[in-house]
């Protein structure tokens, strides 16, 4: 009996510890599953928010993780020892948003905190410190130290263009350096292209994203300019832009003549990624980050690039993305906090986490870690670029380039083309178009022209071309009049304001065609076929047009109005009333 209450102990004895090691181990306070680990926050933990470039994305969410599960296991994880009596764990959370957004919020945190864009991180990761010294700027106030902030991955601004169209620029340039200039040269070639010896549509295709959300088009949009006032003749000594530069009308045309090669905008380098990823019919070469050109050439992007996409680093300079780990002088910022966040940028910058940092398309910030694969060549980037650094403009400088892009983008002709069949009377589509419509006018720029076409068995001009500043108020009420009946002519319709648009066809404006329908065409004396042809011939020309189809209802033939997308290269949208905001947003962002 004894020796069977020992043998029982014993076994008890033994599942106790195998528990508590399988289960869990208590250190700081928190809870490590050993099985499958999972760890949570210590209970004292000091906690670190942080928010973070995007493209940051490749990489930082393993490093938070790594970070925060060191402190789990009750061991610093900069230094490999063990929490000393008295040091508290640290917990890190991240999540990613564009850096301008971002800037926004945190200058909203100051002088407007009722905003509904309000943003008090502990650690702020921008793409680039243009936007630590916007803040500052903007607020009045030095909220964060600009220079004295961290590094933590390298990225150069780059054009990212096709092998063949670089190929060709250094063919009819030989032995010069290409640069804007060169680029420009093309567009201004009566025969485009095909003076380069490139057969296909003679447009020079570029696009670039938004410089009040986009840190690549802030970089992108002051390198213009710097290109322009050395075209200019008033910056030829690599001085820092001025404000009297910025201001100057003949400077302000050149950077006009540069955004004439825009075939159209976007919001975030993140949809630029899946746009050129596509091949030369699509883009010629775009604005990116280094690491994004990496990405597409190493195949992670939606499409497989037809063709090798290459770095060029113009001869007139760029910019170095550092994206910096910058900690605001802010009263929601404690001293414990403070001294956590630098804990967290020291283990970001440790040899094992810049070799992740590289791994992913950046060079590192750590100059011990030695630059290699995948910054290569055989990767279309140069390690030996660039060679010439434009300087960084003041704040007012700084801020003046980016107010300035109303002035200098291309401005857009927008028809918005309405289905008002009987079938829009389905589930209230038609009212969720008026919606839709109203919304989308909201955040397009003034100087757009916007018309307004609708189609059910005829086709009608409701407000012609104009604009947008002028007849909104009348676009709305006939926004407001709108009925559903009848049969559908798609087809026809699509032609019909291809035709509309041609009328006012004028190379220094985006041309677009917002279609907002279930796509299911009945009555149309076109086929598609007609359709998708009379988008072609426009889109080989020196105006193409943006066909943006967006589809209402579970009944939409979404082939069709595939079809018709793939022939201005833009996708079918879903009209989804629950995220329409959202969707109006991202075509707005054309143009």
């Amino acid at each position: 009996m004894k020796r069977q209450r020992a043998l029982f102990g014993i076994i008890i004895g033994v599942a106790i510890v195998v528990v508590a090691i399988t289960i869990c181990v208590r250190s700081a306070g928190t809870l490590l599953n050993r099985a499958t680990g999972d760890f949570s926050k210590p209970a004292n933990a000091i906690e670190v928010s942080l928010i973070y470039a995007p493209e940051e994305d490749l990489y930082i969410r393993d490093v938070i993780t790594d970070f925060n599960k060191s402190f789990a296991q009750g061991r610093n994880p900069v230094t490999g020892k063990d929490l000393v009596s008295g040091e508290k764990p640290i917990w890190v959370t991240g999540k990613n948003a564009s850096s301008g957004t971002v800037a926004q919020g945190i200058i909203n945190a100051y002088v407007a905190p009722n905003n509904a864009n309000v943003e008090r991180p502990i650690i702020f990761s921008p793409s680039v410190r243009h936007w630590l010294a916007l803040i500052n700027y903007q607020t009045g106030q030095q909220i964060f130290d600009v220079n004295g902030a961290p590094a933590t991955a390298i990225a150069p601004v780059v054009i990212a263009i096709w092998q063949s169209r670089l190929d060709a620029l250094k063919a009819k340039n030989p032995g010069k350096e290409i640069g804007w200039q060169e680029l420009f040269g093309v567009f201004t070639s009566p025969d485009g292209w095909r003076s380069y010896g490139l057969t296909g549509r003679e447009s020079v295709y570029y696009g670039h994203t938004d410089p009040f959300v986009s840190s690549t088009a802030l970089s992108t949009l002051m390198a213009e300019f710097y290109a322009s006032a050395r075209f200019a003749g008033s910056n030829t000594n690599g001085s820092p832009l001025t404000l009297d530069q910025v201001n100057d009308a003949k400077v302000q045309d050149g950077v006009r003549q540069i955004e004439k090669l825009i075939k159209h905008y976007s919001t975030r380098t993140t949809e630029f990624k899946e746009y050129i990823a596509q091949g030369p019919d699509y883009l010629d070469f775009v604005a990116l980050e280094e690491n994004d050109l990496i990405y597409i050439n190493q195949g992670k992007t939606q499409y497989k690039p037809p063709e090798k996409l290459v770095a060029l680093y113009p001869k007139e300079g760029t910019f170095l993305h550092d994206h910096p780990f910058a900690v605001p002088n802010a009263a929601w910022v404690s001293d414990e906090q403070r001294a956590a966040a630098k804990v967290f940028t020291d283990f970001v910058l440790t040899k094992d986490n810049q070799q992740k940092v590289m791994e992913s398309g950046f060079r590192p910030a750590n100059k011990d870690v030695p630059l290699a694969s995948p910054i290569s060549t055989d990767l279309g980037v140069d390690p030996s670029q660039p060679k010439t650094l434009l300087p960084v403009p003041d704040p007012s400088t700084l801020a003046a380039v980016q107010q300035s892009w109303q002035l200098v983008k291309k401005q857009a002709d927008v028809m918005i083309l309405v289905d008002t069949s009987g079938s829009m009377r389905d589930n209230d589509k038609i009212g969720q178009v008026k919606a839709a419509i109203k919304i989308f006018l909201d955040d397009q720029a003034g100087k757009n022209n916007v018309g307004l076409m609708r189609f059910s068995t005829n086709v009608q001009t409701v407000v012609p071309l104009g604009n947008l500043e002028s007849q909104r108020a009348d676009i709305e009420a006939q926004v407001d009049s709108l009925s559903a009946s009848g049969n559908t002519s798609l087809y026809d319709a699509v032609i019909a304001a291809m035709k509309q648009l041609s009328l006012s066809s004028d190379v220094s404006r985006i041309q677009a065609i917002v279609l907002l329908s279930d796509g299911q065409d009945t009555s149309s004396t076109a086929s598609v076929n007609d359709a998708v042809r009379a988008i072609s011939v426009a889109r080989n020309g020196r105006t193409p047009v943006l066909v943006i189809p967006v589809a209402y209802g579970g009944d939409a033939d979404i082939n069709s109005l595939s079809s018709i997308a793939r022939a201005s290269d833009t996708k079918v949208q879903s009209g989804d009333p629950k995220d329409i905001k959202n969707l109006l947003q991202i075509i707005g962002s054309y143009f």
